[in-house]
This record gives structure tokens, C-alpha cells and sequence, in this order.
């Protein structure tokens, strides 16, 4: 009975092997957001995209993107991406576009569309998964040359499979990418579809030309700003951005050969004085060889460092889009009749500075029925899926919208002629799951968004009340100047004076009165708008 249960487990033990992270995500595709055809054919251009933007942003190179898809068959698609970027050097095109989980973004902390390494090699992955086709890349750098590959994916390895490759030294200068590739997938056209995140893209990114061959026909978005946002710069980690297990990490692997030097050199906010504290207050010789800490020692080094009161992480690794921008994306494509735009000071979660930025449009030839039209942004990504699970939504759903304009029953999103849009940035952006389409409700986050919110809504209201004022006085002046013949006439009667007189004398006294009754209400709102602005302040801090 102990020999078989003995020989069972040693069968068992043969069985096992390592799985490569391309065996894992070819069976779990569901997880880079490719759940169903329709969802699969809008990640693809998502990817292809946001690399093209990022490429272009880092070269400081006004973006010119081209987008199409061709139907084949009644469930294959022809998609090709090209853009004007810097293009990706020869012999780091195979792995950068056939190697999950290579890239260079992971290991740095900066605001970036991409972050895992995934993005572009998961689209490859699911081309080759469900048409059996490699997925072409020709690139150029400027140099004269251009790079022509066709690439695959070895699963088992999670290695680059070059099914063919030239360069051809033909003289033309030019830069950028262009893919091709065809998958499984379904176009529609709808609030979740391909057109719909190339159309909030545009508006997201302002400086971008983009251009979308859909087919339905070729949509063209030209770019409304000449100015690109400015590029994040690296940081290091914060001290209270990290756990345990990394410290220890950092630690063995350090360069500084005291633990002065590992506290000031390999943290973000961590000045000489803050990293004696630290070792006095754990308890070690700040000489000591940071790599020679046994495990008591590294965990009270820890526990220290969390102690000890540092400064917030700085703000220049992040790249809002600033309220300018926000206003001439949203101004380019939403026929409106009012918009505001405000960008929330810097605030920090689990030591990771982000920026909220809201912006609304109101009113002009926006529907007055239904739901308010949301746009989610996170890293001046569109996210179109799991809008329920998203902290914006929620936060927009549990602000009172009565007060300032907008229908709204209970704690559901409002009704009313408007596009509400908020965009999260951040060198860490806490996604629901990976395929990075709703950010988690976190309180800090919420409390940001909220503000934001809060502070459109007052804006908004003042147009609307203003706008509603506007009407009554109207009205008013209406009802008067239907009656200016007749009183005139009688008061010609009255008089000697002259009825045409009359009449124009009591015209000017109208436009008088509704003049200085402008003044005032202005000057009312003004003062009003000041009182609440400090009072916001104030809560804020």
C-alpha cells in the first residue's frame, strides 16, 4: 500500500514543469482583453495606438498616427498601424514586438501608457492564436534603412520566432513604425467600439493627428494643439511606496556600500539627516554594508523607515494634460455651448504621486435625454469596459449633481445635455485586473475625483443659473416692451410731447435697467465665487 502511494507520487512529480508567461496568457487571453471578438479587435488598435503615442512623445515628435482595418472574411480582420515616431532600432524589434514581458517601462517609475511589457506582444500573441499568421513590422530610424520582419511568438520559450527578415539600405529618410496583422474579431460601432476609443482618443490628445480607415469609411481627427505636454522624468521609489519583500530586494542589490548611502541614493525624498534618523531610531550602524543585514535587522530598518517623516514624492514624473489642453480636445469634438476644465494639485497614494483633471461640456447641441455622456481616462487612455467597476464612475454617481444643474435620482449617474470627463495620472495606476480598464475605488482616489468634480459642478452652475437669469430678464423685458406703443400713446395724450419721444425715452430706460442689473448680479457672483473658492481651499488642506 506504501509502494503504490509512494509510486503514484513520483509519477505526479514527472508530470510537473514550468509554465513560460506566453503558455500562460494564451490560455488565459481573457486577461490582456481579449474576452470576446468585439473587445479583441478594439485591444489590438488600443495597443498599436498608445505605442505610437509614447513613442512619439518620449522623441518629442507631434504625432501622426494611421489607422486601418479591412474586412477579409466575415470574422477576420486586417488591421495596420503606422505612425511617424522614432521608429525601434533593427535588432530590438523581435523582442520588443515578440517577448512578453520585455520592455524597459517596468522598471522605471514615470507616467507612461504602458507599463507590463504586454501590450503590442499580446496583440501578436492573439493574432498568431487565432488566424495562425505572423504579424509584419517594417521600421526605419531615419538612418536610410528599413527593417522588415516577420515575426511569431514561441510560446513554449516565450522567445521571438523570426519567420523572415531584410533590411533594405534603399536611402529614403523617414522614421516610424508600421504593423500589420490579422485577427478574429467583430467591428460594431458603439459606446464600447474601436471608433468610439479613436474618437476619445483624439480628444484626449489634442496634439495628435490621427486618422482611422475604418470600414465604415475614413474619419480624419486633426490635431487642434502644437504643443506636446511636458515628458515625465524618472523617479525613485518612495519609502512608503514599498513593502517588505522589495526593501529586501533593494537591498541585496545595491550599489552603496553603507546603509548612509543605500537610503540616500536608491530612495526618492530621503536626505542624509532623514537616513541617520532612520538607522538611529532601528538601531544600526548607519556604516554597516546594507547587503550583510540579516533578516531582524532589514525588517527593523523597514519598520524605521516608515517611522520617519519624509517629504511627498515629486511631481515632475507625471504629465498632465493641463486645463488648456483638456479644453481645446473636448472644444475640437463636442459641440457645446459651455466648458470648464480644472486639474487637481498633485496628491499621493501608498507613496505614488497622481493628478486628477476634469473637465464637462454643456448644453448646445448635446442630448437633453438619458445618461450624461462619461469619458474615463486614465494615463490619456480611454477606458470604454467595466464602467461599473470604476472609480470615476462611482464618484461621479455619488456626487450631488441636483445642486448644480443636472437631474440626477438618488445616487445614479445624472441626466441632462452633458460629457463629463476625468483623467487619472499617475507613475502607478491601480487597475481592477489586467486588462487595465477600470481603476480601483480607493479612498484617496475618490476624494481626489470628487474635488475635481465638485469644483465643475460650481462652475456649471453659475452658467446654468446665469443662463436661466438670461431668460427670465428676457421675458421680462418682452412683457415691457409689449406694452411701450400703448403706454406711449397714452402718455401723448397726457402731454405734449410726442409719442415717437416717448417711445424711445422708455426703450433707453429698459436697456438702462437691465444693464445695471447685470453689474450687480456679476458683481454678486464674483464676490459669492471668491468666498466659495477659499472655503475649498481651505477643506482641501
Amino acid at each position: 500500500m506504501v509502494e503504490d502511494i509512494t509510486k503514484t507520487a513520483e509519477e505526479m512529480a514527472k508530470e510537473q514543469r514550468a509554465v513560460s508567461v506566453s503558455e500562460f496568457f494564451e490560455r488565459n487571453r481573457h486577461l490582456l482583453g481579449y474576452d470576446n471578438p468585439t473587445k479583441a479587435l478594439l485591444t489590438v488598435v488600443k495597443e498599436i495606438v498608445d505605442n505610437s503615442l509614447d513613442a512619439c512623445e518620449e522623441a518629442r515628435i507631434l504625432p501622426k498616427i494611421y489607422i486601418e482595418i479591412k474586412q477579409k472574411t466575415p470574422d477576420i480582420f486586417k488591421i495596420v498601424g503606422k505612425d511617424n515616431g522614432p521608429g525601434i532600432v533593427d535588432k530590438q524589434i523581435p523582442f520588443t514586438m515578440a517577448k512578453l514581458l520585455y520592455g524597459s517601462k517596468f522598471f522605471k517609475l514615470y507616467q507612461s501608457r504602458g507599463q507590463q511589457g504586454l501590450g503590442i506582444k499580446g496583440c501578436v500573441l492573439y493574432s498568431q492564436l487565432t488566424t495562425g499568421k505572423p504579424t509584419t513590422v517594417i521600421s526605419s530610424t531615419g538612418d536610410g534603412k528599413t527593417s522588415y520582419y516577420e515575426l511569431m511568438i514561441d510560446v513554449k520559450r516565450n522567445e521571438p520566432n523570426i519567420i523572415s527578415h531584410r533590411i533594405d539600405n534603399d536611402g529614403r529618410i523617414w522614421h516610424g513604425l508600421k504593423v500589420e496583422m490579422e485577427i478574429e474579431g467583430r467591428y460594431i460601432e458603439s459606446k464600447t467600439s474601436v471608433n468610439e476609443y479613436i474618437r476619445q482618443t483624439a480628444i484626449a490628445n489634442p496634439y495628435a493627428e490621427i486618422i482611422f480607415d475604418g470600414p465604415n469609411g475614413k474619419i480624419e481627427y486633426p490635431r487642434s494643439a502644437n504643443v506636446l505636454p511636458p515628458l515625465p522624468k524618472e523617479i525613485k521609489p518612495h519609502p512608503h511606496g514599498i513593502e517588505l519583500g522589495m526593501f529586501r530586494r533593494m537591498l541585496e542589490s545595491t550599489k552603496s556600500r553603507n546603509l548612509i548611502g543605500f537610503l540616500v541614493n536608491d530612495f526618492s525624498r530621503v536626505g542624509r539627516n532623514s537616513a541617520e534618523e532612520v538607522c538611529k531610531l532601528a538601531g544600526i550602524d548607519q556604516e554597516k554594508n546594507p547587503t550583510q543585514l540579516n533578516t531582524e535587522e532589514s525588517e527593523t530598518l523597514f519598520k524605521a523607515l516608515k517611522k520617519v517623516k519624509l517629504m511627498r514624492p515629486p511631481t515632475d514624473c507625471l504629465s498632465p494634460l493641463g486645463e488648456d489642453l483638456l479644453l481645446k480636445g473636448m472644444q475640437k469634438e463636442i459641440k457645446a455651448e459651455f466648458f470648464a476644465a480644472i486639474t487637481r494639485p498633485t496628491s499621493v497614494y501608498r507613496g505614488n504621486p497622481f493628478v486628477v483633471e476634469c473637465a464637462i461640456a454643456y448644453g448646445g447641441e448635446l442630448s437633453q435625454e438619458g445618461s450624461v455622456e462619461i469619458m474615463r481616462l486614465s494615463n490619456k487612455v480611454p477606458l470604454l469596459y467595466q464602467a461599473g467597476d470604476c472609480a470615476i464612475t462611482k464618484a461621479i454617481a455619488t456626487t450631488d449633481w441636483k445642486r448644480y444643474g443636472l437631474q440626477q435620482s438618488g445616487k445614479s449617474l445624472p441626466t441632462g445635455p452633458a460629457v463629463i470627463m476625468v483623467h487619472f495620472a499617475s507613475v502607478w495606476v491601480p487597475y481592477v485586473s489586467e486588462s487595465k480598464q477600470a481603476l480601483a475605488a480607493y479612498p484617496a482616489i475618490m476624494k481626489e475625483i470628487k474635488l475635481g468634480l465638485q469644483e465643475l459642478g460650481r462652475r456649471l452652475q453659475k452658467h446654468v443659473s446665469g443662463k436661466r437669469r438670461a431668460e427670465m430678464q428676457k421675458k421680462r423685458r418682452k412683457i415691457f416692451e409689449r406694452y411701450i406703443p400703448e403706454v406711449a400713446k397714452s402718455l401723448e395724450e397726457l402731454s405734449d410731447v410726442k409719442k415717437e419721444i416717448i417711445q424711445k425715452k422708455l426703450v433707453e430706460m429698459i436697456e438702462k435697467k437691465a444693464v445695471k442689473i447685470e453689474e450687480v448680479e456679476e458683481n454678486v457672483e464674483e464676490r459669492s465665487g471668491r468666498k466659495v473658492s477659499e472655503v475649498r481651499e481651505e477643506d482641501s488642506e
